[in-house]
């Protein structure tokens, strides 16, 4: 009886939230540029924090201790550059893809439901499982293949020491491949719109914290037990050894298949594909 009423009052936790977005921004949630709206702000958001610790560097020591390349430090001309990519990329392939779709795509349909927070929780991560297998695999052929990495994935790789406004600094078909699952995987696996815009603004924290360059305390990659998440310190060290850790955000891939790698210490080597 008590699970049941546990059930039922995680079942109507998010409705009042649910009820208020259907009823006053319903043509703003059914609108299909909501979340790519959703998705740069929430990159643009999470990059500034980190792109001013970078400028501060060694005037916030207690921050600084914790870079994992201390000696390489972000320029204002390096964060201007990843940024105008990022947003050049949407403007020009984003947004035109979006409107494209409108006309071939029929129109999302919005349940009069809310999801419960346990579907919330399940749902958001069978998509973050899926899209980490997907990407595991994408990242791998495109290192080991010359031509691939070359044309499609070499422009992530232009620093050895990512910073977080180079998350999105990404060639067209790989920022389109990226996209299309980020799309695709909610729709597949019949996830609640809620869920997959929650999943959504979640996915592109974790990618931003990923690319900070920083090995923080307080970070997912230390906050969930187990090693589950790699973090900075795996994404980092992957652009240094790029032969290594190719899943986005979960170590499993890595370490089922052998290409784990782990920083010895804050003043590794850094190395070139």
């Amino acid at each position: 009886m008590c699970l049941t009423h546990v059930r039922q009052t995680s079942d109507r936790l998010l409705q009042p939230l649910w009820d208020y977005l259907l009823f006053h921004h319903r043509p703003l949630i059914s609108s299909p540029f909501f979340p790519v709206f959703v998705a740069f702000s929430c990159y643009f958001l999470f990059s500034i924090p980190f792109a001013v610790l970078d400028l501060l560097g060694e005037r916030v020591p207690w921050i600084h201790q914790y870079k994992i390349q201390p000696d390489r430090k972000p320029t204002v001309e390096m964060m201007i550059r990843s940024f105008r990519t990022a947003l050049y990329n949407h403007i020009f392939f984003v947004l035109p893809s979006v409107l494209l779709s409108v006309f071939i795509l029929p129109a999302p349909v919005m349940p009069k439901d809310a999801p419960a927070v346990s579907e919330v929780f399940i749902d958001g991560l069978a998509v973050l499982l899926l899209f980490d297998t997907q990407y595991y695999i994408w990242h791998f052929v495109h290192h080991k293949h010359q031509q691939l990495y070359r044309w499609i994935h070499a422009v992530h790789h232009e620093y050895n020491a990512p910073f977080s406004w180079s998350t999105e600094q990404l060639s067209i078909p790989e920022l389109m491949t990226v996209g299309f699952w980020s799309n695709q995987d909610p729709l597949l696996l019949n996830v609640h719109p809620l869920t997959t815009w929650c999943v959504m603004v979640f996915s592109i924290w974790m990618s931003v914290e990923d690319h900070i360059g920083y090995d923080l305390p307080w970070t997912l990659n230390h906050l969930v037990p187990f090693g589950l998440l790699g973090g900075a310190p795996a994404h980092d060290m992957h652009h240094q050894k790029p032969s290594s850790n190719y899943a986005p955000f979960f170590s499993h891939w890595d370490r089922i298949f052998g290409t784990e790698e782990h920083a010895n210490s804050r003043h590794s080597q850094y190395l070139n594909l």
